[in-house]
């Protein structure tokens, strides 16, 4: 096992960091962190789930403790990639952080598009509950780091306030170690928005595995077993394979089609990308002087968001020749703003 690394030697290349950190950067794009994406640590069960998981596979052993109050669910893990999603957009954007974060639950809510009724505030805090409740004994790889450890998905989670309707307003969440070292060390990937328009918890978790595994790759293959065991699904081996091909009919993912193969074989494929990356002809990387006046343009947005937005726009418009990525770029953020 190779030894853990100081966290200062992350935190060095970062600016120093506060006692908290104000989640306040509107339409960030959502990210995910990328050891969760590949194990199964959430629960995809409806009910609450009390087993006691066991996961191993390529040398990863993973166990994940339930409270009384049953298992972390995959619906639960948005709090987690809504916090995950404002500190990298911070980071990008060279401000300091901190693994206390202070949220409006309103814009929680909203961002990963769930009910902003009395119901959906009392189920965000059952969600913090099972959160940090639930405890992970794992030597899953964080950067550059190994280590066997244990810990609960959140360390501690407050209601700060009130409101007279008894609606939580502010909320403070103290994000565990292991899971603030992966947003230094940058061990994220981006999510489509339109995960969390995903319902079913197998269909949230089918996507993850591809998110990790299929990328920017035409295919991945991976078959139904290997498929089950990643996945964390409680399903016999018949009903999970029917459930996928249930999915396979639906094609209800975002970013990635499946297809059943011979030999119990699923592919899943990669959707046209309108998203070009660095390696394809399109607009020029954006210096920093574009990213400072964008900024100055729509204080407290994700400038690299909106950036990524930008390319898709540009791509799904027909990859007009740009006489200015500059010009350009900015002239979208004023009609984004506008709307």
């Amino acid at each position: 096992m190779r030894a853990m690394q100081p966290a200062t030697k992350v935190e060095r290349t970062l600016p120093l960091q506060g006692d908290f950190f104000l989640c306040d950067i509107f339409n960030a794009m959502p990210k995910d962190d990328m050891s969760t994406m590949e194990h199964p640590v959430f629960s995809l069960a409806t009910r609450p789930d009390l087993r006691i998981l066991h996961y191993q596979h390529n040398g990863t052993e993973i166990t994940v403790t339930p409270s009384v109050r049953g298992l972390a669910t995959i619906h639960d893990k948005d709090i987690l990639i809504y916090c995950v999603s404002q500190l990298m957009a911070a980071v990008n954007g060279g401000r300091a952080v901190a693994r206390r974060l202070q949220l409006t639950a309103h814009d929680l809510l909203a961002a990963t598009s769930r009910e902003t009724s009395g119901d959906g505030y009392a189920r965000l805090r059952d969600a913090f509950e099972r959160l940090a409740g639930t405890r992970i004994t794992t030597n899953i790889v964080t950067g550059e780091a190994e280590v066997t450890r244990g810990f609960g998905l959140i360390e501690a989670w407050q209601i700060e306030r009130r409101s007279r309707g008894g609606r939580m307003i502010s909320v403070s969440v103290t994000l565990s170690d292991w899971l603030y070292q992966a947003v230094l060390a940058k061990s994220v990937l981006t999510l489509s928005r339109d995960y969390f328009q995903l319902r079913k918890p197998l269909e949230r978790r089918i996507y993850e595995l591809a998110r990790k595994h299929c990328g920017r790759q035409d295919q991945w293959r991976i078959s139904v077993d290997v498929l089950l065991k990643k996945s964390g699904s409680a399903s016999p081996r018949r009903v999970f394979r029917a459930m996928l091909r249930q999915m396979i009919a639906a094609d209800p993912l975002p970013d990635y089609s499946l297809a059943e193969e011979p030999g119990d074989i699923i592919c899943f494929s990669a959707r046209a990308v309108v998203d070009p990356s660095p390696g394809l002809p399109g607009p020029a990387p954006l210096d920093a002087d574009t990213l400072a006046a964008a900024r100055a343009l729509a204080p407290g947005w994700d400038v690299y968001a909106l950036e990524a937005d930008w390319r898709g726009y540009w791509a799904a418009s027909g990859r007009p020749r740009l006489r200015s990525a500059h010009a350009a770029f900015l002239g979208y953020v004023r009609v984004r703003l506008a709307r």
